[in-house]
């Protein structure tokens, strides 16, 4: 059975611990967790994993006795402004919850500096133990699987830096299943799925953030896409439906949206 893991912003609403409680609820083996809270999700709640340190070995405690691993830690934004040594808190959190992954969104316009800030982000991971996965997105400068495909190769690191595939972000950037299956060896290490309409929501970045569909809802071809992931490649349930906050229980929303993705896969 394919490794499943809960998203965060699939239970927006909750704090780290009670993700990972959420996760194991569902039947999820993994989850992806946002280490600290961003204003572009208001729904999150207030909580400091980076100077924290209690509240840190309390959700490793947690994790470790669920069952729940992290897969994938965000938020990690490059910039042109960015100074590569500012990650350092987080990755020593990501690593000190044993994170699978950490997830890098890349804004900077200058290709070169992107480039060369890259690589320094990926030593500096490397230097923590973690591994790292682009997450194409076509707000930003890696808008691409393609895009993603030449930034991760160029640093040629197959198996430790590579893609997180994730499927509404294939959509809404004009891929194909077909160049998914295409990609070369060792670079595409996660996936991500949900559900969406053929033609995307006029404000894209609230569709990402907020408002997918729970697979088999909408026009994506959902199985296609677990089929076109690598072999043993794991997959998050990414599939925020803010619109159901307060209507439906945490609960209800983690348990709808992993199972929808379980009958994809059936």
């Amino acid at each position: 059975m394919m490794h499943l893991a809960l998203d965060h912003i699939t239970v927006i609403d909750t704090t780290p611990v009670q993700l990972a409680q959420a996760a194991r609820a569902a039947g999820c083996d993994g989850m992806c967790l946002f280490m600290e809270p961003m204003d572009v999700l208001p729904l999150m709640p207030k909580f400091d994993l980076y100077a924290d340190r209690a509240a840190r070995a309390e959700l490793r405690s947690v994790m470790d006795d669920l069952g729940v691993a992290l897969d994938l830690a965000y938020p990690f934004t490059l910039t042109g402004r960015t100074e590569i040594a500012g990650f350092v808190p987080a990755m020593e959190c990501a690593a000190e919850l044993g994170a699978g992954l950490i997830n890098a969104l890349l804004y900077d316009r200058d290709p070169t500096r992107r480039l060369a800030k890259f690589g320094e982000f990926c030593d500096l991971a490397g230097s923590f133990g973690l591994n790292v996965a682009v997450e194409f997105y076509p707000p930003s400068q890696v808008g691409s699987l393609a895009a993603a495909l030449d930034l991760v190769t160029q640093i040629g690191r197959p198996g430790r830096v590579g893609v997180n595939a994730d499927l509404l972000h294939l959509m809404r950037s004009g891929g194909s299943l077909a160049e998914l299956r295409a990609a070369p060896p060792g670079y595409v290490l996660y996936g991500q799925v949900a559900d969406g309409p053929a033609t995307a929501l006029d404000d894209a970045e609230l569709e990402a953030s907020s408002e997918r569909m729970l697979c088999g809802e909408g026009d994506f071809d959902v199985a296609g896409f677990l089929r076109a992931l690598p072999e043993e490649c794991p997959v998050s349930v990414e599939i925020p439906r803010n619109h159901a906050v307060g209507s439906e229980t945490t609960a209800m929303r983690a348990r709808r949206a992993v199972d929808s993705a379980r009958a994809a896969m059936a």
